[in-house]
């Protein structure tokens, strides 16, 4: 189709295990990879395990240099990419990161940045439900920002209360709450900890629904949309 492109050169915007089995999937599919690493991952297992590795952020953070999006788009421009990867965490749900991915032409490996906006911030992804009927539990309209207002849901919902990263995920930026007592500890944080993963401090809260089985339903849009297997987390 227009534009299309085969994917010859895939670049990891991620480390560890995560951008390893990056790797070995595009090795077995005859691609050529690209690592990033930061000064601390000098000696991290993924740097050796792509054809090409590029060091990233310099004079940031361990965690900062994976969040350079700028830094490495521009890099994945100049090392003739055509694909960037990125894992979960880190730029994975960053809507300008997408953005740049597709003004430079480079194909990025999840969806389009319309969608990442809707989904990657959870605030926009609880009003898209509640938009189509699907039920979801009590929980603040947009992101928050400061103790008065978390304690203002708590007072109106009660105990107990999840805090959540609004612009990530995998367990990051989220603390149980399940008495006031605890609120300015864990609100403080659940932000903190938002912002050192994922470049944004904003969180959300929730009330929390304590031993409940969590179903993930993965779809594939393409010409048609298809449900995959359902994993189930328990």
């Amino acid at each position: 189709r227009p534009g299309w492109r085969p994917i010859r050169k895939l670049l990891a915007a991620n480390r560890g295990e995560i951008a390893v089995r990056i790797f070995r999937a595009a090795s077995e599919l005859d691609i050529r990879t690209v690592a990033i690493y930061s000064k601390e991952d000098f000696g991290s297992l993924h740097r050796y395990k792509a054809d090409e590795a590029f060091l990233v952020g310099k004079g940031k953070t361990p965690v900062g240099a994976y969040l350079s999006a700028e830094e490495i788009v521009d890099l994945a421009v100049k090392q003739g990419v055509d694909a960037i990867h990125p894992g979960y965490g880190f730029l994975s749900e960053n809507t300008r990161f997408v953005e740049l991915c597709e003004q430079a032409g480079i194909a990025f490996v999840g969806p389009p940045s319309s969608v990442i906006k809707r989904f990657g911030d959870k605030t926009e992804a609880r009003q898209l439900a509640l938009e189509f009927n699907v039920p979801v539990v009590p929980g603040t309209p947009s992101a928050v920002s400061d103790l008065a207002t978390a304690r203002a849901f708590t007072d109106e919902v009660g105990f107990p209360v999840i805090i959540k990263a609004a612009h990530g995920g995998g367990g990051r930026g989220m603390r149980i709450v399940r008495s006031d007592a605890e609120l300015e500890e864990n609100f403080q944080r659940a932000s903190s900890e938002a912002l050192t993963a994922f470049g944004n401090g904003d969180v959300f809260i929730e009330r929390c629904a304590l031993r409940a089985p969590v179903a993930a339903a993965s779809l594939l849009h393409h010409a048609a949309c298809v449900s995959l297997p359902r994993p189930l987390c328990i």
